[in-house]
């Protein structure tokens, strides 16, 4: 699913038109996005939790040359956690 089919879905399931759809769901990764840049952890109890976590630096092989090793520098990543009801839900 993308994002124009998630907003289609939302404004059908909520009963919303196409542009409030739009409208919530850029506000919803709009405050996400913001939460997290400030090392926030973002729940959704039932859902999931978004959070953010620190990746070390390492050494790694270079896959067109095997034998050259190079520095990849430690960076922050994004983690998404599911829910319990969500995790129940797929099964």
């Amino acid at each position: 699913m993308n994002k124009a089919q998630l907003i289609d879905a939302m404004a059908e399931k909520a009963g919303l038109t196409k542009a409030d759809a739009k409208k919530a769901l850029d506000g919803f990764i709009g405050a996400t996005t913001d939460s997290l840049k400030k090392g926030d952890r973002v729940a959704l109890v039932g859902f999931g939790s978004f959070s953010v976590s620190e990746r070390a630096a390492r050494k790694g092989r270079n896959p067109q040359k095997p034998n050259e090793v190079i520095n990849i520098p430690a960076k922050k990543v994004v983690k998404f956690s599911a829910g319990s009801e969500l995790k129940d839900s797929v099964k």
